[in-house]
């Protein structure tokens, strides 16, 4: 895996969007297609996290082709010791899903968030009603924290919801 570069970022947002959103997503099992229409990300986003500072997009290429990404970026917490990071935009090309893509990917993201960033923790959040993503993200290490945080509704940029019942699991995992 390597970071994103600007010029990665149209890739990016297509790879994402295959993995989540849309017919091409029901190809895999990480699909939201059920839960959202709309998009889940956008170039302004993207380039946004690329270009942060303390904030890494990392890519897998596959014969040139981007087919995982991850986002990892440094925070704090005042509630809590220790050095935080954030794991989040993980996403695997429907073909490739299965195939242990998503946990060398997950690792990436943990290896970078601890040699990089220095996190000793990290944090992520998934749909709540992604039951079966939450469960893989378990069986990887990852704890529910019992938190709870609102889904965006009203703001497009996050796709339009199928329900009123969004929200998102707070998970966490020590990595130090």
């Amino acid at each position: 895996m390597r970071p994103a570069g600007s010029d990665d970022v149209p890739a990016v947002v297509a790879l994402v969007e295959r993995a989540y959103r849309g017919d091409a997503s029901r190809a895999g099992w990480t699909t939201e297609a059920d839960l959202l229409d709309g998009q889940r990300t956008d170039a302004e986003a993207v380039a946004a996290l690329v270009a942060g500072t303390g904030s890494t997009v990392l890519v897998l290429e596959d014969d040139g082709r981007l087919v995982a990404c991850c986002h990892v970026r440094s925070r704090t917490a005042a509630a809590a010791p220790g050095r935080w990071a954030y794991v989040g935009m993980v996403a695997v090309d429907p073909a490739h899903q299965g195939a242990g893509t998503g946990r060398d990917v997950l690792g990436a993201a943990e290896a970078h968030a601890r040699d990089v960033l220095a996190a000793e923790q990290l944090e992520m959040t998934v749909i709540a009603q992604r039951a079966e993503l939450v469960a893989w993200y378990e069986r990887r290490g990852w704890s529910r924290t019992g938190e709870r945080r609102p889904f965006p509704y009203g703001d497009e940029r996050f796709g339009r919801p199928r329900r009123e019942d969004l929200e998102f699991v707070v998970l966490t995992k020590s990595v130090a």
